[in-house]
């Protein structure tokens, strides 16, 4: 009765054994078939759909803004030079690592350890 419970036992974790490992590489094998065959397909699908919209930017008009000046160009260029160059507070950079005090414990006494009192 013993021997047969045993038997069913090797026999069940054999039948999952082969479905984990069918179960991974069929996975393994769609990833590498999608990899191979499918992104390829996609990728020039995408480029074909696209390359309809693609403008080149030497055929672009040029477009220029009569109200941004070199006054206002100045205006900002000086204030992130002054937003980046901004004086922080200088601390100081000395730490100090004071010991504390401890007190006798005799958790962490060896004392008790050497002396065997019998």
């Amino acid at each position: 009765m013993n021997i047969m419970l045993s038997i069913d036992r090797i026999s069940e974790g054999y039948l999952i054994l082969i479905t984990g490992l069918l179960i991974v590489f069929s996975a393994l094998l769609i990833l590498v078939l999608f990899f191979k065959y499918g992104l390829p397909l996609l990728l020039y699908s995408y480029k074909i759909i696209t390359k309809k919209r693609v403008i080149k930017i030497g055929k672009q008009p040029k477009k220029s803004n009569e109200e941004f000046t070199g006054e206002i160009a100045a205006a900002i260029s000086t204030a992130v030079h002054l937003y980046l160059n901004e004086n922080h507070d200088n601390e100081n950079a000395v730490l100090t690592i004071r010991q504390a005090r401890k007190l006798y414990s005799p958790w962490s006494s060896k004392i008790y350890g050497t002396h065997n009192r019998l």
